[in-house]
């Protein structure tokens, strides 16, 4: 649209300024005043208005975009300060997370009118450029300016409203805030966790930190809220260094939202030493603490109730008895040798997680979710349990291992009633109760004293009802007795275990784009029937378990080779190797190959768009498409639209008549016939048919 058509269109809206239109965003720049005295401060705001399903994007736009940036033309005597930027939304949680405005944004400037300006019409122009995106990413750029009269007295603007409105967007200073930023532990490579503490809202249903850029270091963009009391947020992110030593401060902007409304403060934040145990654990509030460690004893308290394991209980006492020929004494006795079985076993299990914990630096039940790979390991893994639960398949141990086991438990006295419980504890284990999850998650992210005290936790609330019952051997009457009950308890468990599988796909699932649902979805559905075939035909079937056992395995590699490894690269998530040989595209290049009778493959991208990068490039990035230039003698041409570029934007032009990106050509060999425009998102076979008709 013609600049003069959009002047027009300003004055019919009644707003004060000129306003430009560059592709699918309006801008106009409005101030706070009509009338303004030297010395005074005016706001200026250039409102950004983009169409429904695009944005732009705010100071540190993240892995992809670019920041809006405005160039003033001011007359003497007036100055501008710094762009104050409203509070971005967070788009999406992946390796090309970005930080975004949609539908309206205003940048506020302070205007600053030296006190000795003379009376009179000034004319305040800015030039405003500008990134938008959408499934197409463009640059777009616009002239604005808007009139100030210089006199004796202040008067508002009509836009004075809308700027008022602005200003309660922007964030606030953390210069007034109770904030606390700590590395949370020493260095592991090139990584390290950081911790950030700051007073907020009592009830807060999400939390985040916006880091500002900085060459030297990246704040990754998954963010793990850590349990608090009320009125305290605490967060914790990944650093990952890139350059030079680790930072002595970070600087970004706090985000809480609570009851549907967010805040936000900005500033810098200097960084203390590594947090110790004792301080990670004097941070949690004890209220949680002890309710989290309930659940644990509850949870182990379930573990008895599940087939795996209660169908035992009576028996167990009624052989402490037999053994004990009804001495009470003897009887309680060796209900307490049983407990410290099961305690033991769970020390060794403690131990374990501890180790996992000090060789990896980090094992709490959030953070490991920062790895998409890991992440649908775990999908995969709590889908397992769940069709356990349901009776798919069984958990079980090798009839080697079980006799051993029988055999020690089956001793008499202390050692049998010791092994019991050991044994126990090793059939409790494939029916872990899902309530489990909330108490391991929080303990998972503590020191060593405070795992070992939830393991101990869960032990004794698995030991408790023999311990009892060996106490009062009576009230094994008061039990009910074993039945299909139990095996329904059992069956519904199974959901909420699907329940934490669906959450986790939830958020796992877009960092692999698009097709991130679908392939892993195939990959569950591949592994769920493979399991079927194993406990329908090889556990519980009759012959040919050979043959089922193959096939069941067949379906797994199958499933995962052809969902995650052909289709999804789950590897490398957003990433592709560079396999073609690109050069650097230019008319003289395109004009060279075109003389010399060779196809042409040119791929018009930008490090900010994110359509390029994610969906694009491995369509023109592979083994195949290299495979097809050579056999063709083609040649490849990269147009990196990243920095403005007049001759590539002209070129850009010449296809998509609003200069848009992603863009893929294919020049046939003829010189005398035009290129393909492949479609905006091509698929690889898209891009190896093109090259083969350009061969002809």
């Amino acid at each position: 649209m013609k600049r003069s058509l959009a002047a027009f269109l300003t004055v019919l809206l009644g707003l004060s300024g000129f306003t430009a239109r560059a592709a699918h965003t309006r801008v106009t720049l409005v101030l706070s005043a009509t009338n303004a005295k030297p010395g005074d401060t005016v706001l200026a705001g250039v409102r950004l208005q983009m169409e429904s399903g695009w944005h732009t994007y705010w100071k540190n736009p993240g892995g992809s975009g670019g920041a809006t940036e405005i160039e003033w033309q001011l007359p003497p005597g007036v100055t501008a300060g710094e762009i104050q930027w409203p509070i971005p939304e967070k788009l999406p949680a992946d390796e090309f997370t970005t930080y975004a405005y949609n539908d309206e944004a205003i940048l506020l400037v302070p205007l600053r009118l030296a006190p000795d300006l003379k009376p009179g019409a000034l004319e305040c122009k800015a030039k405003v450029s500008w990134i938008e995106c959408k499934t197409q990413c463009l640059k777009g750029d616009a002239s604005v300016s808007a009139k100030l009269e210089i006199g004796t007295e202040t008067k508002e603007s009509a836009a004075a409203g809308l700027i008022e409105a602005a200003k309660k967007k922007l964030p606030g200073s953390t210069a007034g805030l109770d904030v606390h930023a700590s590395w949370e532990k020493a260095a592991t490579g090139d990584s390290r966790p950081l911790l950030l503490e700051w007073s907020g809202p009592e009830k807060v249903t999400a939390a985040d930190f916006y880091p500002h850029t900085n060459d030297n270091f990246e704040v990754q963009a998954v963010a793990e809220t850590l349990t608090a009391v009320p009125g305290k947020i605490r967060l914790r992110k990944l650093v990952k260094k890139l350059e030079g030593d680790w930072p002595k401060e970070i600087s970004g902007l706090l985000i809480s939202e609570a009851g549907g409304v967010r805040q936000g403060f900005e500033g810098k934040l200097p960084l203390s030493g590594t947090s110790t145990g004792a301080a990670a654990a004097t941070a949690q509030p004890t209220e949680s603490f002890l309710k989290m460690l309930l659940f644990a004893f509850l949870g182990g308290l379930i573990l008895n109730v599940m087939p795996c394991v209660f169908p035992v209980i009576a028996l167990k006492i009624f052989g402490f008895v037999q053994q004990s020929h009804d001495e009470p004494r003897r009887v309680f006795a060796l209900g307490l040798i049983y407990g410290l079985g099961v305690l033991a076993s769970f020390l060794v299990m403690a131990g374990l997680v501890i180790a996992i914990k000090q060789a990896g630096g980090s094992a709490s039940w959030g953070m490991q979710f920062k790895n998409p790979q890991i992440s649908v390991g775990f999908i995969a893994l709590v889908v397992l349990i769940a069709l356990n639960l349901f009776g798919v398949f069984e958990v079980n141990l090798g009839g080697r291992t079980m006799g051993a086991a029988g055999d020690l438990a089956s001793k008499h006295g202390a050692a049998g009633a010791f092994f019991n419980g050991v044994l126990a504890t090793v059939l409790a284990t494939p029916c872990t109760a899902p309530i489990l999850a909330s108490a391991l998650g929080f303990a998972f992210g503590q020191p060593a004293f405070v795992v070992l005290l939830f393991f101990l936790t869960i032990g004794l609330g698995l030991a408790a009802p023999y311990v009892l019952l060996s106490w009062k051997p009576g009230w094994l009457k008061f039990l009910p007795r074993p039945g299909a009950w139990m095996e329904k308890l059992k069956a519904g468990m199974g959901f909420p275990m699907l329940a934490t599988a669906v959450w986790i796909f939830w958020f796992t699932a877009p960092r692999f784009g698009e097709d991130g649902i679908i392939w892993i979805g195939f990959f569950l559905i591949g592994l769920a029937f493979a399991v079927w075939i194993w406990g329908g035909f090889v556990q519980r079937g009759g012959q040919r378990r050979g043959l089922a056992m193959l096939i069941s395995i067949g379906v797994i590699v199958a499933s995962y080779s052809y969902a995650l490894e052909n289709r999804l690269h789950w590897r490398t998530p957003g990433k592709t190797v560079s396999t073609v040989a690109w050069q650097k595209w230019s008319a003289d290049a395109v004009a060279k190959a075109r003389s010399e009778g060779r196809p042409m493959l040119v791929d018009f991208t930008a490090k900010w768009c994110l359509t390029c990068n994610k969906f694009v490039k491995p369509a023109v990035d592979n083994r195949d498409v290299r495979k097809k230039l050579d056999e063709i003698n083609g040649v490849a041409l990269l147009a990196d639209y990243s920095d403005w570029s007049v001759e590539i934007g002209a070129e850009i032009k010449n296809f998509h008549s609003d200069g848009a990106v992603p863009l893929v050509l294919v020049y046939p060999r003829d010189a005398s016939k035009p290129p393909e425009v492949l479609p905006t998102i091509p698929s690889k076979q898209d891009v190896l048919d093109a090259l083969t008709k350009a061969a002809r």
